[in-house]
């Protein structure tokens, strides 16, 4: 019961984190990018840390949603989110789509779960309401490309 009411938990976080609109569903497709890891907490975040610098990310803030969560009743002291971002790219974006401010950095949402670790994140290409050009959509396609290689590294860890 505990984990279900934490996964819906985790849902409503992810959309009220990324200022997502309206549902996690377009176009019949699921929009939330997740993993679950055989790994501990502290090893899946600091393998995730690594691998984000792999594809050259910087984690600009580590925010601790766990304090907020147990203030609820909830009983976890391992939820986190990380905000990532390759420096110059965020400057750019913003100073070119300056409506994307709000949804940037890019966010990645990692907690315990039992004997798992779970990482999950919004999918970046949801951000194609902002703006419908073709570049635009390359580069949340490339974002999408970025988290998605990266879940795949961190499942070869185990």
């Amino acid at each position: 019961m505990i984990a279900n009411q934490l996964k819906k938990l985790l849902l409503t976080l992810l959309i009220v984190i990324t200022a997502q609109v309206q549902a996690i569903e377009i176009d019949g497709s699921s929009q939330l990018l997740m993993m679950r890891s055989k790994q501990s907490f502290p090893e899946a975040m600091l393998a995730l840390q690594s691998t984000l610098g792999e594809y050259d990310y910087i984690i600009s803030r580590v925010q601790r949603i766990d304090i907020g969560l147990t203030g609820m009743g909830y009983n976890t002291d391992m939820y986190r989110v990380l905000f990532f971002t390759k420096p110059n790219e965020f400057r750019e974006v913003i100073a070119k789509y300056p409506e994307l401010t709000a949804y940037m950095p890019l966010k990645l949402t990692i907690f315990a779960e039992k004997d798992e670790t779970i990482i999950a994140t919004v999918d970046p290409t949801v951000l194609r309401f902002i703006n419908s050009s073709a570049e635009f959509t390359r580069l949340t396609r490339r974002w999408r490309s970025d988290i998605v290689a990266i879940m795949d590294e961190l499942r070869e860890l185990e």
